[in-house]
């Protein structure tokens, strides 16, 4: 299993019904296979996330946060991660708002 605890991510790509930019910075901690992520950046005033990440590193994860414009948005995400030439982590996922229009999405976070 991958462990995410400490590690500090930015998002490098999302797709344009996405919130998150690369102004947005994710710091993960996690205990056993249970995530928890704050983050914050860009259109994200405040965003917190809760995940649990299996023996291959995935992650399946739901996360709330509160945007610029004042509105609550919740969402739930599938992350898998890939390991970069120079150690780091590279997550690509897969997204989709439970709240707002309900659409979906792709982003990609790189490890700091």
């Amino acid at each position: 299993m991958i462990n995410y605890n400490d590690k500090i991510f930015r998002a490098a790509s999302n797709t344009p019904n996405g919130e998150t930019s690369s102004e947005t910075v994710f710091h993960y901690k996690q205990e056993g296979n249970i995530l928890t992520a704050s983050y914050q950046g860009g259109k994200i005033v405040c965003g917190q996330l809760l995940g649990l990440v299996d023996d291959k590193g995935k992650i399946d994860m739901r996360y709330h946060q509160i945007n610029d414009r004042g509105e609550l948005m919740t969402g739930m995400c599938q992350s898998i991660p890939e390991m970069l030439a120079n150690g780091k982590i590279r997550l690509h996922e897969t997204w989709q708002w439970t709240s707002g229009d309900q659409s979906k999405g792709t982003s990609m976070l790189e490890e700091e």
